[in-house]
């Protein structure tokens, strides 16, 4: 009715733009598990709780600590920016930008390959021969992010491990990492394909590896096909190249004694103990298996 004195009704959050509608983190996990779950399935949570640590800035055990936290606007942004790129299928490391290896947490991005278990027991490996030993000099070949050189300068008795790769931006990743581990000034980075870094005359006790051991066209998990690099994981037709060129020209740059080491595909195992056996200039080569039982890292002395 004209003239007629309105009721005002109560302002409400919408109504006013500085009341902070924000989400909480648990609200924030339950949007996280939802966007992941058709690619993470039952990880999904688990996964959301990661990415949103990171943001944070905190451990995921933090975050369930503090669930009726709210986010703050950019810290919501980051978040949802994190969650889409894990939808499309990057992985969480090169999302967070680190990934774990024994006692390091290593800066990783799209030119190197993200460390794995197998590779760990590899460096075990290594470290287990080195025992009661001083010293001592080690070639890394394919470095990529670093992880095995620097994870040998920091636990065995080297005085040096020069660490080669034939990609540039992994060694600048490679160079951050031995930095922030205080080893740069034992680990020493050359650019170059497998030997050619190496200078007349240099010898080792230790030649390690995890070359590309993939044989072109071989059907790998979409995480590593899309996102890491080729250049690390294709060998060749066969999977076997680069082993093969490992093999061949390692007696010429270890010490008497001295120690291969090499991490090789499990349907290659066989091919790659035959070339040793045959190359000459090494003792009876043996195996060990990694965690899942696979025929994994290959060692012979020379």
């Amino acid at each position: 009715m004209s003239g007629a004195r309105r009721e005002r009704r109560p302002a409400s959050d919408s109504d006013s733009p500085t009341i902070n509608r924000m989400p909480t983190l648990d609200a924030a996990l339950q949007r996280g598990r939802r966007t992941l779950s058709a690619r993470a399935g039952a990880d999904a949570r688990r996964e959301a709780t990661f990415l949103l640590a990171g943001v944070l800035g905190i451990t995921p055990g933090q975050v369930a600590l503090q669930r009726g936290r709210q986010l703050a606007e950019h810290e919501l942004d980051e978040y949802l920016e994190r969650l889409t790129r894990r939808a499309r299928g990057e992985p969480l490391q090169y999302i967070e930008g680190r990934a774990a290896f024994r006692e390091l947490s290593l800066r990783v991005d799209r030119s190197v390959l993200i460390p794995r278990p197998e590779t760990e027991q590899l460096v075990e490996a290594v470290l287990r021969w080195c025992r009661g030993k001083e010293g001592l000099l080690g070639l890394d070949l394919g470095t990529g992010s670093g992880a095995i050189a620097i994870s040998l300068a920091l636990e065995g008795p080297f005085t040096r491990v020069v660490g080669v790769d034939i990609s540039a931006e992994a060694l600048n990743v490679a160079r951050c990492n031995a930095d922030e581990a205080g080893v740069g000034g034992v680990v020493d980075l050359r650019l170059g394909s497998l030997f050619d870094a190496l200078r007349s005359g240099e010898r080792f006790q230790i030649v390690v590896s995890n070359p590309p051991y993939i044989a072109v066209g071989e059907a790998l998990p979409e995480e590593v096909r899309d996102w890491e690099p080729a250049v690390a994981l294709y060998a060749g037709p066969t999977g076997l190249e680069v082993i093969q060129e490992i093999v061949d020209g390692a007696p010429r740059y270890l010490a008497p004694g001295g120690l291969l080491a090499l991490e090789v595909a499990p349907g290659v195992a066989d091919a790659a103990l035959q070339r040793i056996r045959t190359r000459g200039g090494y003792g009876e080569p043996r195996v060990i298996r990694d965690l899942a039982g696979h025929r994994r890292i290959v060692l012979a002395e020379r």
